[in-house]
């Protein structure tokens, strides 16, 4: 385990009894449970702003469903300001802005975690295109591949209210996950956060809010909630 020690530590892998593993648990089971109809394989998360979770969230995440024994891979797609590489320890020389832009196959840019079911495509060189790049046809074509591969991908993109990678990335997804700081955004800035999604016709299964103070015991808690129809 001792890959696994960086700065952004997987509490879910760490110490999986904790009451904030279980309410990552508790979000994965919300996501499975949000869809009866159609199968939601392709999920992103995002944020309004910079610094409130997201990137936290979807690994975490991502450990979750692959202890729940389903093949996942999660992507950074924050081709701004990546840390999948950091968290994981893993090789940034080939990732998704190398295989968008065909200097690699996406077989070779998916990495192997210590964690079984899990791997992880880091985001490869920061491009001076990226939002172009997330709107090719290459990025479609190689999550369709992806889907075919994994029973879960997961998307990390950079925040909403910054660039528009998010929302070009969100219509290629089944579903989306947003994170809030509950005690650093305000309402009208997550409130235009989501119309940027609606604005896309984006699926919007629900907000984590983060950091929502619980007991004295407790020092963080996420919270999932569905989405309204």
């Amino acid at each position: 385990m001792s890959r696994l020690k960086s700065k952004r530590q997987l509490i879910t892998l760490l110490n999986p009894r904790s009451p904030i593993s279980e309410a990552y648990r508790s979000l994965r089971t919300n996501i499975d449970f949000s869809s009866i109809d159609e199968k939601l394989q392709t999920i992103m998360v995002t944020s309004a702003g910079p610094g409130e979770g997201k990137s936290t969230t979807i690994t975490n995440l991502a450990v979750t469903y692959a202890q729940s024994d389903r093949k996942v891979v999660l992507i950074d797609a924050d081709l701004r300001k990546p840390t999948a590489h950091r968290t994981f320890i893993l090789s940034n020389r080939w990732g998704l802005s190398s295989a968008i832009a065909q200097q690699c196959s996406i077989e070779e840019a998916i990495q192997m975690t210590t964690i079984p079911n899990l791997d992880v495509i880091t985001s490869g060189d920061i491009p001076p295109n990226p939002s172009e790049m997330m709107n090719s046809k290459r990025m479609t074509a190689i999550l369709a591949q992806l889907r075919s591969i994994y029973d879960i991908v997961l998307i990390d993109t950079p925040p909403l209210l910054a660039v528009t990678d998010a929302q070009i990335v969100a219509t290629k997804c089944d579903g989306v996950i947003m994170v809030v700081n509950q005690g650093k955004v305000k309402r009208d800035i997550a409130k235009r956060a989501i119309q940027n999604l609606e604005n896309v016709n984006a699926r919007i299964l629900g907000v984590v809010l983060n950091n929502v103070k619980r007991r004295a015991s407790e020092e963080a808690y996420y919270y999932y909630y569905g989405s309204q129809e």
